[in-house]
């Protein structure tokens, strides 16, 4: 299950603090610093995302011979038997 926002800055403030040894008064700067980490976050997923899109957008449909040769044939008419005779 996916994390919250909020739940996901909490425990990388969380671990930021344990990192610098569990200073003392120092949460607000954490949590900005964990926020600031997820909003990078959400950007490079964002661009990703985005970039693949691009991408899929980008590409042209590959054409077959089988579909090139029914393309280049002029389409026959069919004549019945009585019509051909007359």
């Amino acid at each position: 299950m996916l994390e919250s926002r909020d739940e996901w800055i909490k425990k990388r403030a969380y671990a930021i603090w344990e990192e610098e040894g569990h200073p003392f008064g120092r949460d607000v700067e954490h949590w900005e610093r964990a926020s600031g980490e997820r909003i990078a976050l959400d950007k490079s997923v964002t661009m990703a995302v985005a970039g693949e899109a691009k991408l899929k957008t980008k590409r042209k449909p590959a054409v077959t011979v089988a579909a090139a040769e029914v393309i280049a044939k002029p389409a026959v008419k069919k004549v019945s038997k009585k019509a051909a005779k007359a």
